[in-house]
């Protein structure tokens, strides 16, 4: 699978959705940006905390959005794979399942040509 791919795929399909629901889009947008805002936790441990939840809900989507970020934010591989066995001692087999997608994606997303 490519996450590059996956992701220019997913964005059409949101895309597509956005113009059909801009209010909604909107106040999501707006409620991301308050999240994520560094405070007493840096926008890097919440986007971890977020993959945490996308590993548990099994959501592919959401792994590739909070992977990307966490690859903007400079996590480095040994911080990310800290935190998946957190989430997969939490979770157990479906989350390292899913943990080993997004280390995928993470590999996918750090390397030099992204």
């Amino acid at each position: 699978m490519s996450w590059t791919k996956f992701m220019a795929d997913t964005m059409g399909r949101i895309s597509t959705l956005q113009k059909q629901t801009p209010e909604m889009f909107a106040g999501f947008n707006t409620m991301s940006q308050a999240a994520k805002k560094n405070g007493a936790l840096s926008e890097k441990t919440k986007e971890l905390i977020a993959l945490g939840i996308a590993i548990s809900t099994r959501c592919d989507s959401c792994i590739a959005f909070h992977v990307k970020s966490l690859v903007r934010l400079d996590t480095t591989r040994a911080e990310l794979c800290e935190a998946l066995e957190m989430i997969g001692y939490m979770g157990g087999g479906p989350s390292i399942a899913y943990g080993a997608k997004a280390l995928e994606a993470f590999d996918e997303f750090s390397a030099p040509s992204q």
